[in-house]
């Protein structure tokens, strides 16, 4: 794992659970699959272009049980449907669904690209995976604070297009929480302040050097990578929120 962090979740806690991780073979989405392969459940390690990286950790995790690479672009509709009946093939359906996959920083993509993979594709691919889940399963959405508060309170310039893209995206799914709710399905939100160790944190250190450090004296301190994926792994188990939300870390800053 990324950092060292222990599982929340108690072993043998999750033995015959279905679980699919979005952006899941490295980062908060690998450690996140972790604790749950760890619990007993079955998994899914989603990726779309570090095969070599997923397969490793597919090794480590088979240990544990079934642990399956499924790769997909979440932005490509014929990669997900294959993506969804790998899924229904190996496991038959799912209890648990993480839509961790997050850009928009990258080099090289169009000017869409965020709102095209953070919203647009996150609403996409759920619809395109909620044949899977059945009452009493659950949809757990990461974000950002500076994401979930973008409406509020301002972030970073070099981080906006993201911030932006990531609140759309939660809007457009909370949308979608009264029909989820009609068919047993529950969905939660988990909110963060940034995570030291992740690619967002690292593009944005290199595009605006300081900011990271800046955020954490503010913060006082930033979670690191397992700790905050241990936050995601415990959102899918523990009772929903009132507001559907599960705020990980100090949120003063943030509420104004």
């Amino acid at each position: 794992m990324s950092d060292t962090a222990d599982n929340p979740l108690a072993p043998g806690s999750l033995e015959g659970k279905r679980v699919l991780v979005t952006g899941s073979s490295r980062g908060i989405g690998a450690d996140t699959i972790t604790y749950f392969s760890e619990a007993g459940a079955r998994v899914a390690i989603n990726y779309r272009n570090k095969e070599a990286r997923a397969l490793k950790l597919v090794e480590r995790l088979s240990a544990n049980g079934e642990a399956i690479a499924v790769g997909a672009d979440l932005t490509d509709p014929e990669s997900v449907a294959a993506l969804v009946q790998t899924i229904r093939s190996a496991f038959g359906g799912l209890d648990i669904l993480v839509l961790n996959a997050s850009g928009g920083m990258e080099s090289g993509m169009a000017e869409d690209y965020a709102m095209k993979l953070n919203r647009d594709a996150q609403v996409d691919f759920l619809e395109a995976v909620r044949p899977l889940l059945g009452a009493g399963s659950r949809i757990v959405f990461v974000t950002s604070h500076q994401a979930h508060f973008i409406k509020t309170v301002e972030t970073m310039p070099e981080y906006l297009p993201v911030a932006l893209s990531k609140r759309a995206g939660e809007d457009a799914l909370r949308a979608l929480i009264p029909g989820l709710e009609a068919d047993g399905i529950e969905f939660v939100v988990v909110s963060g302040d940034m995570i030291e160790g992740t690619i967002t944190a690292t593009l944005l250190q290199r595009a605006n050097p300081g900011a990271i450090e800046a955020r954490k004296e503010a913060a006082g301190r930033l979670y690191n990578v397992g700790e905050f994926a241990a936050e995601v792994a415990l959102a899918a188990v523990e009772p929903i929120p009132a507001d559907h939300t599960r705020y990980v870390g100090d949120i003063s800053d943030f509420q104004r």
